[in-house]
């Protein structure tokens, strides 16, 4: 059967079959956003711990999804999608029930604390199963002609999940309590695991040249590093809006932080949704390259323009010039590779996200320390700009190879 009309153009059954798979990465991600933005006050302010702290015990998460990335991408290529969704699944869940026990623990802070390291941890492994195992399931039965549609698809669930998870458990956290957002979490992943085993699994085929010569997965990370470093370097940007914006807010004593992570997720969702075939048309880079511009420009409003509106306009910018960073470099990196490396190459390349991730906690919030929150857009707006420069590099390598040829 084609999930082609006549024209062309992606009908609505294609659309419903790569949305069944990638709602398993909605479900993830909305685990990891729900007590994202409400962890470093819970650090801060009821456990007593301070800021550089809180952004160590977050980013602790990245750690974990770090060294289980290249894992996953191992068992996608070798065991089929399904079991690293399981896997996923099944560490969501459990972190639920340990961000419950966190809650549980708060009048003795140390112990709240140790259990909140381990809840970390383990969404971290979820994460790291979760991160390739959608979009390869969902590139094995569309095919790999839809690669920048599943990605881009793909990232509407994930950042989409992860900032609608940060805004939801915002508002739990401020009308029921913390327990709600474990709640939740548990349910979730419980949900998403259901699902999994009523869909059949899929393991794409070996090539010859893979059967011959086998690609180490170190070999495949060197290999996407070019378009991972840009994807990391832009990266800083979401990380240090979705980890802090509510320290920010509670900073200058305004309102409605949720507010601002909404409209950063909608304006994300709104560049996936209606640009993703940018990417097809004008090539990844080119597209990485004006979302890099533009996402600098959000972040320099919310540095030079310290008022809640400001910060909310700030915010819709950079949530659109970040939309279309991960499926525009995804595309080039995939093409590097047969499908049956399909797997390790988003795996390799979803690293990079996750380097960044884990490298924002620690330090931005050093720098709030050292500086003040004041001076924390003024740095992210300088590294997205190296960012530019690092993709402008590279575009430029690619027309001299293309020159050459």
């Amino acid at each position: 059967m084609s999930f082609l009309n006549g024209s062309g153009a992606f009908n609505t059954s294609l659309k419903l079959k790569i949305a069944s798979y990638v709602l398993f990465t909605f479900f993830g991600y909305l685990c990891i956003g729900l007590p994202l933005a409400i962890l470093p006050i819970f650090i801060t302010k009821t456990l007593g711990y301070s800021t550089i702290m809180a952004g160590i015990v977050i980013s602790l998460q990245y750690v974990a999804t770090f060294l289980t990335r290249g894992w996953s991408g191992t068992l996608i290529d070798k065991y089929g999608p399904r079991l690293s969704v399981y896997i996923s699944m099944s560490c969501l869940a459990l972190s639920g029930v340990l961000l419950y026990l966190t809650y549980l623990s708060r009048s003795q802070a140390f112990l709240s604390l140790l259990i909140l390291i381990i809840a970390r941890l383990i969404t971290g492994c979820g994460e790291g199963f979760i991160g390739a195992s959608p979009i390869t399931w969902a590139m094995l039965v569309a095919g790999e002609k839809q690669t920048a549609t599943i990605i881009s698809y793909n990232g509407i669930a994930s950042y989409g999940g992860l900032a609608l998870g940060a805004t939801l458990g915002v508002y739990l956290n401020q009308h029921i309590g913390m327990y709600a957002i474990a709640f939740l979490t548990l349910l979730m992943g419980a949900l998403g695991y259901f699902l999994a085993a009523r869909r059949p699994n899929v393991i794409a085929p070996a090539s010859d040249q893979t059967t011959a010569n086998p690609t180490s997965f170190l070999t495949v990370l060197i290999k996407v590093a070019p378009y991972g470093i840009c994807l990391m370097l832009a990266g800083l940007g979401f990380g240090t809006i979705s980890n802090f914006i509510t320290l920010y807010y509670d900073h200058f004593h305004w309102d409605h932080a949720a507010l601002c992570l909404t409209v950063f997720s909608v304006l994300f969702i709104v560049g996936r949704m209606f640009f993703s075939n940018a990417i097809n048309d004008y090539g990844g880079v080119k597209v990485a390259m004006a979302c890099l511009a533009c996402e600098t420009i959000g972040l320099l409003v919310l540095a030079l323009f310290q008022q809640p509106y400001f910060a909310l306009a700030g915010a819709a910018i950079t949530g659109f010039g970040f939309s279309l960073m991960f499926p525009s470099l995804g595309v080039e990196a995939v093409k590097l590779f047969s499908s049956d490396r399909s797997g390790a190459a988003i795996a390799a390349y979803g690293l990079f996200i996750d380097i960044s991730l884990g490298i924002t906690g620690p330090l931005i919030g050093g720098l709030i320390e050292s500086f003040g929150i004041e001076y924390m857009f003024s740095f992210t707006t300088v590294i997205v700009f190296a960012g530019l420069i690092v993709c402008s590099s590279l575009n430029r390598k690619i027309v001299r190879q293309l020159a050459t040829r």
